[in-house]
């Protein structure tokens, strides 16, 4: 039940983050929104996100593991509810904002969850739990648009139906927890890691940059993507999302098939090789054009690692101190990531505005440069890592 309730999990995740891919262009002239506005969207709902991840550990610790991750997946399902009734900006905004805070609340409880039960094999455990995240994320984008065009009763489902099916799927892992017992909730308050000893270590520190330029780089591409593709090479959603889905393909078997590799290797060395392979992917799929866009995809075989590592990492390193740490780590990468997307989108616009706003060039350039910020993210997670590596070299402690 415990492994049901975390893979299952993982599942509805990646469905959650990455079904926005096909609907966000639809998003986007329903409520006619430019590219910065689009940007700033995705980023206050990263900030609830962020919100979700400050908040949770402190619930588990008063409610426990189990209670708070059902209501994760019920405010989820609650949130599909709202934005399919949603008809104007604001009430989809919110809507939209209150999935992020499911997902913010989800993100932390299956990692405290995987931590607490992965004490053995941590790298490929972490892995394979997380792969469950990438295999639903292959399918995401493709089953989105297919929902999309679906008519029922003579009415399209569109993106609010789409949204409305995918959500509501958050009520079968409510099941799986409720006849789930999970550990770690007897576990005394004065066991625990204060806070404030956690943040006088540089490593954890460290672990924040890394994972948050590492889930920029990641979580970009789902909403990115297929905007790029549509709008610089003139693709059809269903081809663009085609290449969505390729890339989550590559995601998912990476996590793996590639997980054990960061066992063998070691966490702090596989972080340096990984993010920096999905850097010279993505910088070359920008500056290849269309014919190298397929790289765009084998990026993902890189970036996929990032996140279970840095997660075995903490759960190795601070195994009595593991839900602080996470905690620590996820909440201040929430932080970033919502800095992030609001830059992406407006890097898009003054590129291209200064390049030509109404030209097809100028379109072109903005996008690049939106996506290279992508591409420059997980070359400064590799960059971290290397940082890292040195500072445990010296200490003896590399994990």
């Amino acid at each position: 039940m415990q492994l049901a309730t975390i893979f299952i999990g993982f599942i509805i995740f990646g469905f959650s983050e990455n079904i926005k891919g096909p609907a966000i262009p639809r998003i986007q002239y329903d409520f006619m929104l430019s590219e910065s506005q689009l940007g700033t969207l995705l980023s206050l709902n990263a900030l609830g996100y962020l919100l979700a991840c400050s908040f949770t550990a402190y619930l588990t610790r008063i409610w426990g593991i189990k209670l708070v991750t059902m209501i994760a997946f019920a405010v989820m399902a609650g949130s599909g509810i709202l934005m399919f009734f949603s008809r104007y900006y604001p009430m989809f905004s919110t809507s939209y904002f209150l999935m992020y805070i499911g997902n913010g609340m989800l993100e932390i409880g299956l990692a405290i969850l995987g931590a607490r039960i992965f004490v053995r094999n941590t790298g490929t455990m972490m892995n394979l739990s997380h792969g469950f995240y990438g295999l639903s994320s292959t399918v995401a984008p493709l089953i989105a648009t297919g929902l999309m065009e679906v008519t029922v009763n003579g009415h399209m489902l569109d993106w609010r139906g789409m949204y409305l099916v995918m959500l509501l799927l958050s009520v079968v892992p409510i099941i799986f927890a409720w006849f789930s017992t999970f550990p770690g909730d007897d576990r005394k308050q004065e066991e625990r890691v204060p806070i404030k000893t956690l943040a006088k270590d540089p490593v954890i520190w460290y672990m924040v940059l890394i994972l948050t330029f590492g889930v920029i780089s990641e979580l970009a591409v789902g909403g990115w993507l297929v905007n790029f593709l549509e709008k610089a090479y003139s693709w059809e959603t269903v081809t663009a999302s085609g290449m969505l889905s390729a890339f989550f393909l590559c995601f998912a078997l990476s996590r793996l098939l590639l997980g054990p590799l960061t066992d063998q290797i070691g966490f702090t060395l596989s972080l340096i090789i990984f993010s920096g392979f999905s850097a010279i992917c993505t910088v070359a799929a920008i500056l290849g054009g269309e014919r190298f866009a397929f790289l765009f995809a084998v990026s993902g075989i890189g970036i996929s690692i990032i996140y279970p590592t840095v997660m075995a990492f903490i759960a190795r390193r601070y195994s009595n101190g593991s839900d602080t740490a996470i905690t620590f780590t996820v909440t201040l990468m929430g932080l970033g990531s919502v800095i992030g997307n609001y830059v992406i989108g407006g890097v898009i616009d003054i590129v291209k505005n200064l390049s030509g706003a109404d030209s097809p060039t100028g379109l072109l350039r903005g996008l690049q440069a939106g996506y290279g910020v992508i591409a420059l993210c997980a070359a400064l997670c590799s960059v971290s890592g290397l940082v890292l590596f040195f500072y445990l070299s010296k200490r003896r402690e590399i994990i």
